[in-house]
């Protein structure tokens, strides 16, 4: 019998309990303390409430219940001594049928993994999909995470804990979360294209107008037309633009939408998965013959990231009347020119000033994106409202002190270049922990024709500063230059600063900002308030238009611009579903 809402929130405690029994693995402790937080209104709510409970635990019951779990493949499993839900997820992921050598290597494993952290190795078999890992992932998995500290390690398992809950809920309340499994889908057939060189590597690299790129913009063409959008067509800087009208042909648009270029070796989510979540909402609202007052703009920008021109930002800056037409005599690492690719491509140059969107025909711009980052995955939520996306300033920098005989030379004598800037890097850790939201980066540290027994008399370094809006981002900067210079003068050292880059913060607009809000308050999930660190085309539209973003959770603590970037489908439905809700408050509301 499927389980409801109503039936566990009506359920005496004891009995609430038993409709969650095998939920956590042998501990229904979980489920006794999440009862008094009912009633639940929806079925996240209630995933977040087990959540909770576990993280208010404290750390020898969440050591219980990471030892409640059976191995992998395990001594248990081979007895046959698993829980019903246990075993059905061990099989789907076939380690049932494992080779000599594979069950060989997980048992060693399996002992290696108890040796160094003194529990089991927890993984939640079934995937992001819910349709099962291949003993293949499952093993590379396990050779990873045995290089994890032991602190990470055991919020890892935690993790993976509550994804096995999620799942096993699912299958008790006979729940699919079908369009989470839509967008995971295309994510992962888009992903099918890449660039020579990693392709053949099973590396997802996508620049600017390269074949793979070409392809997958004619696979979004084919997507949105399969959605039902009423226009679709790919614009003078490759762009993929579709549109489906509201009920007035006159009344103004929701921009959305991100990028479809990826940087090199990358996930398959940054960027991507902005453009499906609306194509999923729009293929909806198709499906039931509906019309909203406004219409919807996807568009799914054909170049962010910068990897293979120095043209960053350049399909949404088309769009704010940013194109620089300087950017087509730039090369790229095989000497073609931003012309040659664009005019071998089929894009008209000449229409790319006709690109330029006049904001009084829009309501504003939202974009879904992966969070790129670890907090929600360590606060355990799956969404978080972004406030700002932070603005940032770079410099280029070089420490001149004297090169010297490492040997001969008294410490107090010495004029220590690269002393001064890794005195330079402990400063902006400790400055910008001081604003809580603002984060620094020594990103690059070079000495020169160094060498083991040379005092080092020249280090060149990097420095990227944020922070979620101008002003605070100029006090970091302000505060970290000058703490440069006192280094310097008390070394006896000079050095050269130049300033590379400046990008204005972009906080959201506070009324989409409050629409995201409630979306996810209408999920029956806490709203939680946080800065992007990251750049996100967000920012272009910004400087003409209202704007504000929503975060999803990457799983693997939050890791992006890299092939471990993952999210599950039941987040990507939630995603789905914070956008709808999105819809629908704008649709109730008066048109201008």
């Amino acid at each position: 019998m499927v389980l409801t809402l109503d039936r566990l929130n009506a359920a005496a405690p004891d009995e609430f309990v038993a409709l969650l029994d095998g939920i956590y693995e042998h501990s229904p402790w979980v489920a006794q303390a999440a009862a008094p937080m009912r009633p639940f209104r929806t079925l996240a709510q209630l995933k977040r409430a087990l959540v909770v409970a576990v993280r208010e635990a404290g750390r020898e019951r969440q050591l219980a219940l990471i030892r409640a779990h059976p191995e992998l493949a395990g001594k248990a499993a081979v007895a046959g001594e698993l829980t019903a839900e246990s075993t059905g997820e061990q099989s789907r992921a076939g380690l049932t049928h494992c080779t000599p050598e594979e069950f060989a290597r997980l048992q060693q494993l399996n002992a290696d993994y108890n040796a160094k952290f003194g529990w089991p190795f927890i993984l939640a078999v079934r995937g992001p999909r819910g349709t099962g890992l291949t003993r293949a992932e499952i093993i590379a998995t396990f050779e990873r995470r045995l290089a994890n500290h032991p602190d990470f390690e055991f919020a890892e398992c935690l993790r993976n804990i509550h994804r096995i809950a999620e799942i096993r809920l699912n299958d008790r309340f006979g729940f699919v979360p079908r369009q989470g499994e839509q967008v995971w889908d295309w994510a992962e057939q888009l992903a099918r294209h890449s660039d020579p060189g990693f392709a053949e590597q099973g590396q997802l690299t996508v620049t600017y107008l390269t074949a793979a790129h070409r392809a997958c913009a004619r696979q979004l063409e084919v997507w949105m037309r399969e959605c039902g959008f009423d226009e679709v067509h790919q614009d003078a800087v490759g762009n993929v633009v579709g549109r489906y009208h509201g009920t007035d042909p006159d009344a103004r648009m929701l921009l959305t939408g991100s990028h479809y270029d990826t940087v090199r070796n990358g996930g398959r989510y940054d960027g991507r998965l902005g453009i499906f979540v609306p194509m999923a909402c729009v293929q909806a609202l198709h499906r039931a013959g509906r019309r909203l007052p406004f219409g919807i703009e996807v568009v799914a920008f054909s170049e962010e990231e910068g990897q293979r021109y120095k043209a960053t930002f350049l399909g949404s800056g088309a769009l704010v009347g940013q194109f620089d037409m300087a950017w087509l005599d730039q090369t790229d690492a095989d000497g073609i020119t931003l012309h040659e690719a664009m005019t071998q491509a089929g894009l008209r140059i000449e229409d790319i000033p006709a690109l330029r969107r006049d904001p009084a025909r829009y309501l504003g711009f939202v974009e879904v994106h992966i969070e790129q980052g670890p907090v929600l995955d360590e606060l355990d939520l799956p969404l978080g409202v972004v406030t700002s996306i932070n603005g940032g300033v770079r410099y280029l920098g070089e420490i001149v002190g004297m090169a010297s005989h490492a040997g001969t030379t008294p410490m107090g004598s010495r004029r220590d270049a690269a002393a001064a800037a890794a005195e330079l890097c402990l400063y902006v850790e400790r400055r910008a922990a001081q604003d809580g939201d603002s984060v620094g980066t020594v990103g690059m540290l070079e000495v020169p024709g160094g060498s083991i027994n040379v005092v080092p008399g020249r280090c060149r370094f990097s420095l990227d500063l944020r922070a979620p809006n101008d002003a605070q981002r100029d006090r970091l900067a302000a505060d970290v230059l000058a703490e440069l210079a006192r280094i310097c003068e008390r070394r006896g050292v000079q050095y050269r600063i130049e300033e590379a880059m400046r990008a204005a913060a972009a906080p959201s607009a506070p009324p989409w900002q409050a629409r995201w809000e409630r979306a996810v308050e209408a999920l029956g999930l806490p709203v939680y308030r946080m800065p992007s660190g990251a750049g996100h085309d967000a920012m272009k539209l910004h400087e003409v238009m209202p704007q504000a973003m929503l975060f999803v959770r990457g799983g693997n603590a939050g890791i992006s611009h890299n092939p471990l970037e993952t999210i599950t489908a039941d987040d990507a439905q939630l995603c789905v579903d914070a956008y709808t809700q999105l819809l629908e408050q704008l649709a109730a509301e008066p048109q201008p």
